[in-house]
């Protein structure tokens, strides 16, 4: 038997999503055969959204960010100058039809004999030099696992993400952006090349959704590092689908460290989503009312707050004892309405695990956000 210390799986929340495929659910009277879907962001809070979007029965795509340079992801970018597989490898896993199949798991594996590369990205690197071709091997790795959808990479250019701070400081890199220690205000894309070129099969795909998903995930180098591609929010635009932005439930990194979901939201307009932005999806604990104190704890949280920069260090144990949930008040769900979404609040929080959204409570809610797409599409015929 293998020694299985020489290798392990990322934890991720995708695999409580499993569940979902055996509930049943009363979709038969919305007409939802040949509704589509397309998730826009990176490899940790999409596949959320994708396992979600599956279990509706919906004809599902991931549009992923290129910007990753961290982990074992930067390092086959910096010594191979491959095409960053890290985020496409956690959506393609998440597609899978069956999440614990041999050859998926096997997919996931982390080694640390091979300093802590997973297999995945080996496979896509290593597929990108033997075919020529990044998108021939996702394809041929989508076979692979049976997956259920497509991936999609929003670029093919070799970009790098530039942050500025709240406080003015200026970063290098999505790693280094992503674990600073205030929020960010502002993140750019830059290329070697003098032209960002958008992946063409990512604009089709976007110009066809029936709904369009934005998170959950690290809103600026994972959500808005695919707006920055020239053409991704043209597609957007040209669309006739409807745009739902998933606001994450807590700050897990310093890039948005305080931030309220108002500011979220804020933060997707002045990146160019503004008039864009359908439906904005919130956690809370309580009802959001005029006499409503400010929502700022999960309901299975205790203890005091953290004074911490950044909770990148700490695992989900030491996060349930005291995270810093994204604050959502009534005035701020007014202010969000008054830019044009609706807001739809709910306590999304899985009891369990306090930073991971509820199977159930998200499947119900981007059901709700499609009931109304489809009654919003009779009332216009």
């Amino acid at each position: 038997m293998a020694n299985s210390m020489a290798f392990h799986m990322d934890e991720t929340a995708t695999g409580s999503f499993k569940a979902l495929d055996s509930l049943d659910y009363d979709i038969d009277d919305i007409a939802i055969e040949g509704f589509s879907a397309v998730v826009i962001g990176g490899g940790t809070g999409a596949p959320v959204s994708i396992r979600t979007l599956l279990s509706l029965g919906l004809e599902t795509s991931a549009v992923v960010a290129m910007a990753d340079d961290g982990g074992s992801t930067g390092v086959l970018r910096d010594k191979a100058d491959v095409t960053p597989p890290g985020d496409i490898r956690k959506c393609l896993a998440a597609f899978a039809d069956d999440p614990y199949d041999p050859m998926v798991r096997a997919f996931k594996y982390r080694f640390s004999i091979a300093n802590d590369h997973a297999l995945g990205n080996l496979m896509l690197a290593s597929l990108e030099d033997a075919c020529g071709s990044f998108p021939e091997a996702i394809r041929i790795c989508e076979k692979l696992l049976n997956a259920q959808g497509h991936v999609y990479p929003s670029t093919l250019s070799h970009v790098t993400l530039s942050a500025r701070t709240k406080d003015g400081r200026f970063l290098d890199g999505q790693a280094e952006a992503c674990h600073s220690k205030t929020a960010l205000e502002r993140v750019e894309l830059h290329s070697q090349d003098d032209v960002i070129k958008p992946y063409l099969p990512a604009v089709r795909a976007i110009r066809n959704a029936d709904l369009i998903v934005l998170g959950p995930g690290s809103l600026f180098t994972s959500i808005i590092p695919n707006l920055l591609v020239p053409g991704i929010i043209e597609a957007i635009r040209a669309s006739s689908g409807s745009v739902l932005f998933i606001c994450s439930l807590a700050d897990m990194q310093g890039e948005t460290w305080g931030l309220s979901a108002y500011e979220h939201v804020q933060a997707l307009i002045d990146h160019g989503m503004f008039g864009l932005i359908d439906y904005v999806l919130v956690h809370t604990p309580i009802a959001l009312r005029a006499e409503s104190p400010a929502t700022g704890s999960f309901l299975a949280v205790s203890g005091e707050d953290l004074e911490h920069a950044s909770t990148s260090d700490m695992d989900d144990d030491r996060l349930s004892q005291g995270v810093r949930p994204v604050r959502i008040t009534y005035a701020d769900m007014l202010a969000i309405q008054s830019m044009g979404p609706v807001v739809l609040a709910r306590n999304l929080v899985d009891a369990h695990r306090p930073t991971w959204h509820s199977p159930q409570a998200l499947r119900d809610a981007i059901l709700q956000v499609i009931k109304f797409i489809c009654a919003r599409r009779d009332q216009s015929f």
